[in-house]
């Protein structure tokens, strides 16, 4: 019984560790060059433009750093990649018509 439950307990641990949230703001260049998309070239500009100052949100992110739009935010954004605790919030490409 206590195998099953040290087992569950690390595979909890796992999961979450697994689905972690990672802050642009804070995140080491191990972390977001773990990151799908983001390899040590992007990874670099990105901690280059954070030293300058704090990203305040996505669209400061698309603006600062050549190579993340709106695709590679989301990309991310799955990843568990935030901007000041925020996801990427995917806008819709065309306005809504409303009758």
């Amino acid at each position: 019984m206590n195998k099953r439950i040290a087992f569950g307990i690390a595979s909890v641990m796992l999961a979450s560790i697994a689905w972690a949230q990672v802050e642009l703001n804070n995140a080491s260049e191990i972390e977001l060059d773990g990151l799908k998309g983001l390899g040590p070239t992007l990874t670099r500009e990105v901690i280059d433009e954070r030293e300058k100052a704090f990203f305040q949100n996505w669209s400061d992110v698309m603006k600062r750093v050549k190579g993340i739009g709106p695709k590679k935010a989301i990309t991310l954004s799955e990843q568990g990649l935030r901007v000041q605790g925020l996801g990427y919030d995917r806008a819709p490409s065309h306005p809504l018509k409303t009758p």
